[in-house]
C-alpha cells in the first residue's frame, strides 16, 4: 500500500462518497487538506461567511440527498459554524463540517485561534471528533459519513489539527469504499398492527413528515395512500412528500403553517398515522386540541422519538421507505383497492370550502397576493428555498408544492439569513433548475454577502423578497402585549435600498409595489438570471402591518384577512 499525504487521502474519501462541491473559506489552520483539493475534481466554493457556508451544504444536501461539506479554519470560523450544525440536526441533514486547529503541542497554552470546537460542536452534532493521528484520517472520514446518513441523519464535525494535516498514512483508494448505512426494516406484527389500526377507523389520516421526504418514501406512500382511500396531510417540513393537486390531499394542520381545511380534517380524524413527523410545537399547538378523539401510529427511524412529545397509541421503529411498502404490502394483501368513499369526499369537501383568499388587489400589495403570483408561474419542478417570519408562514399557507425536495424550509431552527447560501448550494447540486429564494428583508440582510460569492461563481437564482421594512413576526407577536416596540426597520426614504445593495453586488433587482405588476418581474427576473448567470431580486413592497393566521391551537386560528364568501362545510355527525 502506497503512503500518501494523509490530506490526499480525505479528498479521495470525499470524492467516492459523491461530493462534488465543497463550500469554505481557507485559512492558515486548514490549508494542508486545501493542498490537497486543488488537485481533486472536487469544486470549492469560497463562501464570505462560515454560518453562509454551512447553510449552501445544508442546501446541496436537502436537494441531493447526500452529504453536504463545509470547510473552515480555526477558532471563529468553527464557532460561526454552530448555527448551520444546529439548523442540520433540528431537521435531520447529512452534513460534515471541516475545522482546522492548532498543532497539538499548542492547544493548551491558548494558541491563537485555538478554541476547543469539538466540545462546543458536540450539543448540536451527531458526532463532534479531533483527528489525533495521520493513520486514522481516511478512516475518521469514512466514520463520519456513515454516522451522518445512518438512522435520523444529521451533521458531523471534524477537526484537524495542522501537524496531523501535515502527515501521511499508508492508503490504497482502489480498494476503500464507503461504509454500509443499516436501513432499519420494520416488526411485521407492527405493520400488521399498524394495517388493523388503519382498517378499523373511519376516518384515517396519513401525516407525511420530513422523514417521508428524507427518505425517498414518496411512491411508496402514495401506493398505501390510494389503495386504502385515505386522506394525506404534510407537515412544513413534509412539503412536497404527496402532490398537492391529488384528489387524496388533505392540507397542512398546524398553528402557524396551515391550510384551514387541513385543520379541520385533523380535528375530525379518529386516527392518524404519522410518519417521520416529530410533532413539532409549531404543528401541533395546544395538545389537548392536538390529541383529543383521535389515536396516533408514530412511525420513525429513530426510537427515542417515539414517545418524546405524547405517547402513541401505536409506535413503529423502521426507516420510512420500507415501512410504508410493507404496509402498502399488508394492506394489498388483504382487500382489494378501496374506491373512494365518505371520508375523502368529507375531505374534498372542506377543501372547496374553508379557504382563504390570496386574489388581493390592495395597495399596498397584501403578501397572499405575492403567493398567488408564485403559483401561477413557477412550474411544478422548481425548488422553493425559505426561512423563517411571517413571510415563510404565508409561504406554507399559500404555496403549491407537487415534488419531493422541491419546497426547502429550515423547520425546527429557523436561522435568519438561510435563505442565499441554501439557495446556492441546491443550484450548485442541480444547475439545471430553477430556484427560488422567497425571503424577509430582514433575513436577507442577515447574510446578503452570500451574493458575492453567487455573482464570483456565477450561480444563478432568483431571489423574491417580501419587504414590510419590520421584524414582522415579532411585530405580531407583541401585538397581545400592546407595543410596538424594537421592530421597525424603516428609515429615510424607505430604508434599506435593496435594489442598488444587489447593484453593487453587480447583479439586476427590480422593485415592484403594484400587484399587476408582480408576474411580469418574476418573469424578467428568471429570463435575466438564466441570462446573466446572476442571482436576481424581486423586491416586492407588501403591506407593512399584515398579519398571518394563527392561534395558540388547531381550533383557535385568528383570521385577519376577509375570507372568500362560499357556504361554509358544516360538521357532521359520524356516530352513524
Amino acid at each position: 500500500m502506497k503512503r500518501i499525504p494523509c490530506m490526499e487521502a480525505v479528498v479521495a474519501v470525499l470524492e467516492s462518497e459523491g461530493v462534488d462541491t465543497v463550500f469554505g473559506i481557507p485559512g492558515a489552520a486548514i490549508l494542508p487538506l486545501y493542498a490537497a483539493l486543488q488537485h481533486s475534481d472536487i469544486r470549492n466554493i469560497t463562501v464570505r461567511h462560515e454560518e453562509g457556508g454551512t447553510h449552501a451544504a445544508d442546501g446541496w444536501a436537502r436537494v441531493t440527498g447526500n452529504v453536504g461539506v463545509c470547510i473552515g479554519t480555526s477558532g471563529p470560523a468553527g464557532t460561526n459554524m454552530i448555527t448551520g450544525l444546529y439548523t442540520a440536526l433540528a431537521d435531520s441533514i447529512p452534513m460534515i463540517c471541516i475545522t482546522g486547529q492548532a498543532a497539538r503541542d499548542k492547544l493548551h497554552q491558548e494558541a491563537f485561534q485555538a478554541v476547543d470546537i469539538v466540545e462546543i460542536a458536540k450539543p448540536v452534532t451527531k458526532w463532534a471528533v479531533q483527528l489525533k493521528e495521520p493513520a486514522q484520517a481516511p478512516w475518521v472520514f469514512r466514520e463520519a459519513f456513515r454516522i451522518a446518513r445512518s438512522g435520523r441523519p444529521g451533521p458531523v464535525l471534524i477537526d484537524l489539527p495542522i501537524d496531523v494535516q501535515r502527515g501521511t498514512c499508508l492508503y490504497d483508494r482502489e480498494i476503500d469504499t464507503p461504509l454500509p448505512v443499516e436501513v432499519p426494516q420494520p416488526r411485521p406484527l407492527a405493520i400488521r398492527a399498524a394495517i388493523d389500526m388503519l382498517m378499523g377507523a373511519q376516518r384515517p389520516l396519513i401525516l407525511a413528515g420530513g422523514g417521508v421526504v428524507i427518505a425517498d418514501a414518496d411512491a411508496e406512500l402514495r401506493a398505501l395512500a390510494e389503495h386504502l382511500q385515505i386522506p394525506v396531510q404534510v407537515t412544513l417540513m413534509g412539503k412536497g412528500a404527496f402532490p398537492e393537486d391529488h384528489p387524496l390531499f388533505a392540507g397542512m394542520a398546524g398553528i402557524q403553517t396551515q391550510t384551514r381545511w387541513g385543520n379541520a380534517a385533523l380535528l375530525e380524524s379518529d386516527l392518524v398515522l404519522a410518519v417521520g413527523a416529530r410533532f413539532g410545537d409549531r404543528h401541533t399547538g395546544d395538545l389537548d386540541t392536538y390529541r383529543r378523539g383521535r389515536k396516533f401510529i408514530h412511525v420513525d427511524i429513530e426510537p427515542t422519538q417515539i414517545g418524546k412529545v405524547f405517547e402513541p397509541d401505536l409506535g413503529v421503529v423502521g426507516h420510512a421507505r420500507p415501512t410504508l411498502a410493507a404496509m402498502a404490502g399488508e394492506a394489498s394483501s388483504r382487500t382489494k383497492a378501496r374506491r373512494p368513499g365518505r371520508w375523502p369526499a368529507r375531505v374534498a369537501e372542506l377543501r372547496g370550502t374553508l379557504l382563504r383568499r390570496d386574489d388581493f388587489d390592495d395597495v399596498p400589495i397584501k403578501p397572499p397576493r405575492v403567493f398567488r403570483e408564485l403559483n401561477d408561474f413557477y412550474g411544478p419542478d422548481t425548488t422553493f428555498v425559505t426561512a423563517i417570519g411571517l413571510y415563510q408562514i404565508w409561504s406554507g399557507q399559500f404555496q403549491k408544492t407537487y415534488l419531493p425536495r422541491r419546497y426547502l424550509v429550515c423547520g425546527q431552527a429557523g436561522p435568519l439569513g438561510w435563505e442565499v447560501p441554501a439557495a446556492m448550494g441546491v443550484k450548485c447540486a442541480y444547475p439545471e433548475r430553477q430556484v427560488v429564494a422567497v425571503a424577509g428583508d430582514y433575513s436577507f440582510q442577515f447574510l446578503m454577502e452570500e451574493i458575492a460569492v453567487a455573482a464570483q461563481y456565477r450561480i444563478p437564482f432568483v431571489i423574491v423578497m417580501i419587504n414590510n421594512e419590520y421584524l414582522g413576526l415579532i411585530r405580531q407577536a407583541e401585538i397581545p402585549y400592546d407595543m410596538n416596540y424594537a421592530v421597525d426597520l424603516h428609515y429615510g426614504e424607505g430604508g434599506v435600498d435593496h435594489v442598488k445593495l444587489m447593484e453593487a453586488f453587480g447583479c439586476p433587482a427590480r422593485r415592484v409595489e403594484l400587484p399587476g405588476e408582480i408576474g411580469d418581474a418574476l418573469a424578467w427576473a428568471s429570463a435575466e438570471a438564466e441570462r446573466q448567470q446572476l442571482p436576481v431580486l424581486v423586491e416586492v413592497m407588501v403591506e407593512r402591518e399584515a398579519n398571518a393566521a394563527m392561534g395558540p391551537s388547531l381550533d383557535a386560528i385568528k383570521e385577519f384577512e376577509p375570507l372568500p364568501e362560499q357556504a361554509l362545510a358544516l360538521a357532521i355527525d359520524w356516530s352513524d
